[in-house]
């Protein structure tokens, strides 16, 4: 496929948008298939012939925040409560302390990179003046603010500010911890393959009497909320210089500075446009590097054409083993278990990720082989635009020559699919299967392999 173009994408826009069927936000989508042909992917292919719909769902689903106020929404539940008056504020001896809403499951589109990031969040404020607040709105105001693009400590600021507008408590205190997904480089992950799936990052808020963020107070929040002193102290200070988002960090800058300047003018355009779409201000200096960074994750996963690099690595890699018709519990099992690995949802253009267990038999005294190629083949099919199911079994088709033909596959993932776009299932995983040779017939072999599996996480 020849270089996308600025003039391409224009005429794509047009296109859509004089559509005799009216669609759901036909500029996100003509943006998406931009993206997607900016892959080489065939955007009629059936897999992703809908996807441009999906995303455009996704993306606004997960923007409602700017549609919606939080003034209203806290003004609206505020109820007199007798015994809170101004001089009585509820902690250091007088009556009606802290109430705390713990463990607010959110999510939020980080601005930096556009992919979603996982939040934990606690509320906690001390009432004045005889007001209170219906708890559940806590929630939804946190959900007003998470659903627009965000940084972690701006979201944690703006929590903090609405509430204490219109409560008008003696103070307020927001505390988030945070889960971004880390996405390394394809070329880093085939020399480490030792890279942390998340970054993880705590962050806090506070007025009034939390204002001062060495006050007992904040030590009081910390005992309720059940938080290790180890915890606690990592929260990150407000004027802290750590960069959240792993497009910020000072290496992945180098490397966007040189790839930055590579990615086709049509696609920084879409997703400049995407970013419009979405009611906000691409220009916003927060948003000049976002399209940058976006494409610096997505061409990771360019549909180029590999296999004869793939082939070469694991010809000059191993020879094949040939299984000499045994049973699989007469001869040894082999495992490799937590091969990490990094993809992108082909349906909704979102991340998941997670481990690959592969099990395989061999005849006594046949060395196995090494992890490294095992694992070079699982980023090897990761990197692609992907479904589950198809990624464990190419894993399984291409490992099965290599090992004998006896293998089971297993793959366990967290998509961010499962809480981005509506479902909002936190903490949700996906596990795939797939057997080839002996295993698909032998099932105490199967289940001598699965009974060796470690505990499933949530990746």
């Amino acid at each position: 496929m020849g270089a996308l173009d600025e003039g391409h994408f224009d005429v794509e826009l047009e296109n859509t948008l004089n559509l005799g069927v009216e669609e759901e936000e036909p500029e996100i989508q003509a943006a998406v298939r931009v993206l997607l042909q900016g892959l080489g992917e065939d955007i009629n292919r059936e897999g992703i012939k809908k996807t441009p719909l999906r995303v455009a769902k996704a993306l606004r689903h997960a923007t409602t925040g700017y549609k919606r106020n939080a003034k209203d929404i806290i003004e609206g539940a505020i109820f007199p409560e007798a015994g809170l008056d101004n001089n009585r504020i509820g902690h250091a001896g007088g009556a009606g302390g802290l109430v705390i809403v713990r463990d607010l499951d959110l999510f939020s589109y980080c601005e930096s990179c556009l992919l979603p990031f996982q939040v934990k969040c606690h509320v906690g404020y001390v009432p004045s003046g005889q007001r209170v607040v219906g708890l559940s709105k806590l929630s939804r105001v946190a959900d007003v603010f998470a659903k627009r693009l965000q940084d972690p400590q701006r979201l944690a600021d703006d929590m903090c500010s609405a509430l204490q507008d219109s409560l008008k408590s003696a103070g307020i205190a927001v505390i988030l911890q945070c889960h971004h997904i880390h996405f390394p480089a394809l070329e880093s992950m085939f020399l480490d393959s030792s890279t942390e799936g998340w970054i993880k990052g705590l962050v806090s808020s506070g007025s009034g009497v939390f204002e001062d963020e060495d006050a007992n107070i904040w030590g009081e929040l910390f005992s309720l909320l059940k938080f290790r002193s180890s915890i606690a102290d990592k929260i990150q200070k407000r004027n802290s210089s750590n960069h959240w988002c792993p497009s910020q960090a000072s290496t992945l800058n180098k490397i966007s500075s040189s790839v930055g300047k590579a990615h086709p003018p049509s696609m920084v355009s879409a997703v400049t446009s995407i970013i419009r779409s979405l009611g906000e201000d691409p220009l916003r200096k927060e948003l000049a590097c976002t399209p940058a960074h976006f494409l610096n994750w997505l061409m990771n996963f360019q549909n180029c054409n590999m296999d004869m690099k793939l082939n070469s690595f694991v010809c000059n890699k191993a020879g094949p083993q040939k299984s000499n018709g045994t049973s699989i519990i007469s001869r040894q099992i082999h495992s490799e278990l937590n091969l990490p690995f990094w993809s992108q949802c082909e349906h909704h253009l979102l991340p998941f990720h997670g481990v690959v267990h592969i099990g395989y038999s061999s005849a006594e005294g046949v060395h196995p082989i090494g992890k490294s190629l095992l694992q070079s083949i699982v980023h090897f099919y990761g990197f692609k635009l992907q479904v589950q199911e198809r990624f464990t079994r190419q894993v399984a088709e291409t490992v099965a020559p290599l090992l004998g033909g006896d293998v089971i596959v297993v793959a366990e993932a967290s998509h961010m699919c499962m809480i981005s776009r509506g479902i909002e299932k936190f903490g949700s995983s996906t596990a795939t299967v797939a057997v080839l040779g002996h295993f698909s017939t032998d099932a105490k072999a199967r289940a001598l392999f699965l009974e060796s599996l470690p505990s499933m996480n949530n990746y």
